[in-house]
């Protein structure tokens, strides 16, 4: 059975087979078309519209190919999908045998040492913590995987994960006394023994800018390269081929050399008393930046003195303490380990403070958290970096994703990766858009930048609201625009009211889907990756085109690189990025054959300005109004 045809056809094994398989001649297309490119050891850039089924198309050639494959997605959770949904069903139903395996970042990995140092330890700061970590030791007890996924009762942000779990830094490698039995170690052997392996973007990228060390090759080689989500890969990348640190990696490397410094030496108070003032001093140049939570450029810092004298405080405190260590050094695997850390770092921030911004190709800047902040330097240009890293990981490439293409040409995704020459293909979703939606936009906005614009959307949102009977998401592109509706609406409309921020995002998603006619507000998180299917979504409303925020530092470095070099910045990178994100949004309203609802997109710009054409050509082909009474209609007709 090599056929496509034969497994995903009207007539195919599939059909007979998966329950709730749907017959899609896209899908198919697709299937042939990454078979070819697999045998041919071609770059494919392929568009899969929503509803393609491009998993599907994607996972039967690979299952078939006898090659080694490796599938990066977007998220944690789509990996977790795809390896523990998706592929066992295919894998049972074309019955091949093929070895998968699973293979995550280290910090998804349960590290025996480190949650045996934090039992010891016994210096936690809350009763949630304590209970946290004897949840924790139970689970190792009986866990055969390490991955902490598993533990769905603890949340994904807990602080309890850096404490039991390792960072490139800090793993001891074949030093460590639990290596032989290291999850992480044994999930790296599968992966190497395994013909596929469903790995995400951040792994991928980790092992092709070598930010792991201790273990070889992180990645098995392969014969193929599917990357799904492939939109997101650009920037991900681009985190990974720059460095940088933070005030937390700073505040960690102090609690690590208190804690071996008890474990393994205890007879020179000079390195806990330096280990306190190196603290401080992280601690101290967080409150440097001030309270508000800011993202700059290196000028930003350049131009206040004590930010730079805050920096070299704690440059200063890293050499004296990397000295201190060197005194002991050999006295314990853990202290030279932190010995290597503090030198590292060290390196890292002299990097950071030495630049010369004339020398290009790098973007330096900083962000601050509540109580925190990390130091970034950025490439501009990313795609000569990730060639590279194609040529010397040779075999076939395919990129998918349902939003890559800008009009009808892949040229800004192609630009970002150095992908001049890959073949391209797109098909188009199966879902009937002119009858199963309808694309509003209102007339008499006034412009976003106008100060009464957030409320004339609310002005427009009511009445939508109304008609739609709840039943809605409002994706924002600010922060600020989400709170003053969040405290507008809350008199304005009679159903639930699900603000991002007031709970975890699943615990949002979950209650939206039960209560059957709330109203989400969210902003960036739930314009992608989010999945509502049925009536309780049947409304998704934009309040402007997403274009990034202009006064983001690498966004205006780039801006002003493409301008140097004679380009147009605005609309061969901001314009082709905003469209590709709109499309993401709009993404949310059809997921599947039975869906309907209203698309509503407030801004103006859209059909007022001669960029929006690129906006109305990304889109898929939906009916179109500029009357409140079609919205009307539109939901009046459900019932009819």
């Amino acid at each position: 059975m090599s056929e496509i045809s034969d497994i995903l056809g009207p007539e195919g094994l599939l059909a007979s087979c998966v329950d709730g398989f749907t017959y899609r001649p896209q899908q198919e297309a697709m299937a042939e078309t990454v078979l070819k490119a697999m045998e041919e050891g071609e770059v494919l850039i392929s568009e899969a519209g929503t509803g393609t089924g491009k998993t599907f198309a994607y996972l039967v050639p690979a299952l078939l190919s006898a090659q080694k494959v490796i599938i990066s997605t977007g998220t944690k959770n789509l990996q977790d999908q795809l390896f523990h949904r998706d592929l066992p069903r295919i894998k049972e139903a074309l019955a091949v045998p093929v070895d998968v395996a699973l293979l995550k970042g280290r910090a998804n990995y349960l590290c025996t040492h480190r949650m045996e140092m934090t039992l010891l330890e016994g210096r936690l700061s809350s009763r949630e913590l304590v209970d946290q970590l004897m949840q924790v030791q139970r689970w190792a007890g009986r866990t055969r995987s390490g991955d902490v996924a598993e533990l769905s009762d603890i949340p994904e942000d807990a602080r309890i994960w850096p404490l039991v779990t390792s960072t490139t830094e800090n793993c001891l490698g074949q030093e460590c006394g639990a290596y032989s039995t290291c999850h992480l170690v044994e999930a790296r052997r599968r992966a190497q023994e395994a013909d596929l392996v469903v790995i995400n973007h951040h792994l991928l990228c980790a092992d092709f800018a070598l930010k792991e060390g201790g273990f070889g090759e992180l990645l098995p080689s392969a014969d193929c390269f599917i990357v799904d989500e492939a939109h997101q890969l650009p920037e991900v990348a681009g985190n990974f081929f720059g460095s940088g640190l933070s005030g937390r990696q700073l505040l960690d490397l102090c609690r690590d050399i208190d804690t071996e410094y008890q474990r393994e030496a205890g007879d020179l108070k000079a390195i806990p008393e330096q280990s306190a003032r190196l603290s401080k001093a992280v601690r101290d140049l967080r409150l440097l930046f001030g309270l508000d939570l800011r993202r700059g450029s290196w000028s930003e810092i350049a131009a206040e003195p004590m930010v730079i004298k805050g920096l070299n405080h704690v440059d200063e405190s890293l050499q004296e303490m990397a000295t201190l260590l060197a005194t002991i050094q050999g006295r314990g695997k853990g202290l030279d380990s932190c010995l290597t850390r503090c030198k590292s770092i060290r390196a890292c921030l002299n990097e950071l403070l030495a630049e010369d911004e004339s020398q290009g190709g790098y973007i330096r800047w900083f962000e601050t958290y509540r109580q925190s902040f990390r130091l970034n330097r950025t490439p501009l240009d990313i795609s000569g970096l990730f060639k590279e890293q194609m040529v010397s990981h040779p075999g076939s490439w395919i990129f998918t994703s349902a939003t890559l293409a800008v009009g009808n040409n892949f040229d800004h995704f192609q630009r970002q990766l150095g992908l001049d020459s890959a073949r391209t293909a797109c098909w188009d979703s199966p879902f009937d858009y002119q009858r199963q939606a309808l694309w509003f936009v209102p007339k008499g906005m006034p412009q976003p930048r106008e100060s009464h614009y957030n409320q004339s959307v609310l002005d427009i949102v009511v009445p939508v609201l109304e008609a739609s009977q709840g039943r809605a998401f409002i994706l924002f592109t600010s922060h600020r625009a989400l709170r003053e509706a969040a405290e507008s609406l809350e008199s304005r409309i009679d159903y639930p009211l699900l603000v991002q921020g007031s709970m975890p995002k699943g615990e949002l998603l979950a209650r939206f889907r039960k209560l059957g006619n709330a109203v989400l507000l969210g902003t960036a998180s739930f314009w992608e990756g989010v999945d509502v299917r049925g009536e309780a979504l049947s409304c998704v409303i934009i309040d402007k085109l997403p274009f990034a925020s202009p006064g983001d530092p690498v966004l205006q470095a780039r801006i002003d690189a493409l301008r140097k070099q004679g380009g147009n910045p605005f609309m061969e990178f901001q314009v082709p990025q905003a469209a590709i994100a709109l499309k993401q949004g709009a993404g949310r309203l059809i997921r599947d054959e039975t869906d309907r609802g209203v698309l509503v997109i407030c801004d103006p710009r859209l059909l007022k300005k001669g960029y929006g054409q690129v906006f109305l050509d990304s889109m898929p082909s939906m009916a179109r109004t500029r009357d409140l009474k079609d919205v009307v209609q539109f939901f009046q007709s459900e019932t009819d």
